[in-house]
């Protein structure tokens, strides 16, 4: 290690302060702390000194997510050779999944990251490690057919309109990953839904059900999945978002690290199960009719609710906030689910949405525990008077 220190020390010296090509330290000094912990320290001033850091916790949501992303590589070679209807070995249908889905997380980190370090240098700020997590969320939410150049767009959009048009790490309202897919949704629809985007090569569809299950049922068709093979996620769906037992794997990891909020996600699941059971008890279509339990395992539910409503700069920060802003996730997930059929991915849009009140929602929650305090002080000073 000591080695690769000093090369990185006598790699930066022409980037250093003064020297010839010192405008371009940001990109140099990213890799540097890719690799390394910045030694520099504070020395005067109140700070809080913790371990973990934004690299740190950039990485654990990448282990987070490890499970869902693996098992979605697989799922996407079991789907296309069971289109086929050919024999298939765990190893064929993995590295068939590979094949399609390394090149967008390849092609999500590149893009992405040019811009980051772009506005870096432009700015003449360090690079920060958001985008580590970014780059690896956008490729798991979009269909595994989709063309990588649309994937390059929607990346562009993401990082140019959603994050770094609001001051980069740290500032954005909207996630920025779901801000890619609601780009990508809208720009170009006959890629992001129908019933031949969502399995590899889906040349014969008509031989399974190639469309997802909330496409399915917002057709006004059944489907033939029991809850045990929803939660397990052996079905058509986005790279990583069909199986909610490996989500659930990840979620575990975010609880026990603090990394995500367990407040916001048990929100989001008391909120979708009571809107799903007020459904369920209307039923006048095929998605109202939907048992409230497979509307928490169907879809892309579980994978936003776990990694892209916590996200801790887009979400409410308030303990009462976070409860509130999940719960309406939820809440607005199923209603989009049940009302809107032509948007049957309800919480794409429901976070979107819960974004951009996320900040209306903790003003009222500081500004209700600041009118209780004075009310206990009013209600103090009569007693002494």
């Amino acid at each position: 290690m000591n080695f690769l220190r000093n090369q990185l020390d006598n790699l930066k010296r022409p980037f250093a302060k003064g020297e010839k090509w010192e405008r371009f330290a940001p990109a140099v000094n990213a890799f540097d702390t890719f690799l390394f912990v910045p030694n520099h320290t504070t020395a005067k001033g109140a700070h809080i000194r913790d371990a973990v850091d934004l690299k740190r916790t950039m990485v654990t949501v990448i282990l987070a997510l490890l499970p869902a992303l693996f098992y979605g590589i697989y799922n996407t070679g079991y789907q296309h050779f069971v289109q086929l209807g050919t024999p298939f070995t765990f190893m064929e249908a993995f590295l068939h999944g590979a094949f399609k889905i390394v090149p967008m997380i390849i092609v999500s980190y590149v893009v992405g990251l040019t811009i980051e370090f772009a506005f870096a240098v432009y700015r003449g700020h360090e690079v920060n490690e958001g985008y580590l997590v970014t780059g690896m969320l956008i490729p798991m939410i979009m269909p595994v057919d989709i063309p990588l150049w649309m994937v390059a767009i929607s990346v562009a959009f993401a990082v140019l309109i959603a994050k770094e048009a609001f001051g980069g790490t740290g500032m954005n309202i909207l996630n920025p990953a779901l801000t890619a897919r609601a780009f990508a949704f809208f720009a170009y629809p006959t890629y992001m839904s129908g019933n031949k985007v969502w399995v590899s090569e889906a040349t014969n569809v008509d031989a399974i059900s190639g469309e997802t299950i909330l496409g399915t049922l917002a057709a006004g068709q059944q489907v033939n999945y029991s809850l045990f093979e929803m939660f397990q996620g052996a079905i058509p769906g986005s790279i990583a978002e069909t199986s909610t037992l490996w989500i659930l794997v990840g979620a575990l990891i975010l609880i026990a690290t603090g990394v995500g909020s367990w407040r916001i996600m048990a929100g989001g699941v008391i909120g979708a199960a009571f809107m799903g059971f007020l459904f369920n008890l209307w039923g006048a279509n095929a998605l109202m009719s939907f048992n409230w339990m497979n509307h928490l395992v169907a879809g892309g539910f579980a994978f936003g609710i776990v990694f892209m409503a916590t996200d801790p700069v887009s979400a409410a920060q308030t303990t009462k906030g976070k409860w509130i802003y999940g719960i309406l996730v939820g809440i607005f997930c199923i209603m989009i689910r049940v009302f809107n059929p032509a948007y049957p991915e309800g919480v794409m849009l429901a976070i979107l949405l819960m974004n951009v009140f996320a900040p209306t929602i903790d003003h009222y929650v500081i500004q209700s525990n600041v009118n209780k305090r004075k009310k206990r002080w009013a209600a103090s000073q009569l007693k002494t008077a």
